[in-house]
């Protein structure tokens, strides 16, 4: 199957130009498109709360995926890479328009699905050794530290991360990456994000 997914960010932009950029590639390519994914909404916003994560959840092994350009995954690095990772995981082709872009089952593809493993962990590793050095830099104020009497167990965990957590939804990180980043497992992080509603902390 070939699915054609395109993402404008407001309603103020069209989907026309990469419908056209998408029909244009298939016919030179002589590709026939089983369905079409158009949605708008913010690249920021992580791909399960999109109709991308639908389509992700939906493709096979040997579909294809094409879209205009890679920036219509996702707006930050760390996001586009996990939405690769899941592709070669589950076997599933994509091929982008404009950066040229072709991610499938050859040597170069795994290269690339192994620096975006490295890197991902490069990343949990800093925001683990940021956290232990700004947790240090509290002890050395005199901030004490340690579970607030009377909170919920899921607060209490991430309470110490509150800007951590902040930082990476406003950078795009999915649940499930924080979780790792900061010990904890994805549906205790969706609880503090829950709780902590009412500070402005939101999913992005």
């Amino acid at each position: 199957m070939v699915y054609a997914y395109i993402r404008v960010s407001t309603d103020r932009q069209t989907v026309e130009n990469q419908r056209f950029e998408i029909n244009t590639f298939a016919s030179k390519h002589n590709l026939l498109i089983d369905g079409w994914i158009e949605e708008t909404i913010s690249g920021t916003k992580e791909a399960n709360k999109r109709l991308l994560g639908k389509l992700l959840v939906k493709l096979k092994k040997g579909d294809l995926l094409i879209c205009a350009e890679l920036s219509r995954l996702g707006r930050s690095l760390f996001m586009i890479m996990e939405i690769l990772n899941m592709l070669m995981k589950n076997e599933v082709k994509l091929w982008t328009i404009k950066d040229n872009y072709r991610l499938g089952d050859d040597i170069s593809s795994k290269v690339l699905a192994f620096a975006f493993g490295l890197s991902a962990e490069i990343e949990r590793n800093l925001i683990s050794q940021r956290t232990k050095e700004a947790l240090a830099r509290k002890r050395a104020e005199g901030v004490i530290l340690g579970r607030p009497r009377g909170r919920k167990s899921s607060v209490y965990k991430l309470s110490r991360h509150e800007f951590t957590v902040r930082d990476l939804l406003a950078k795009g990180h999915s649940q499930a990456f924080i979780g790792k980043a900061l010990g904890v497992n994805r549906m205790t992080v969706s609880k503090f994000i829950k709780e902590k509603g009412k500070t402005r902390i939101v999913d992005r």
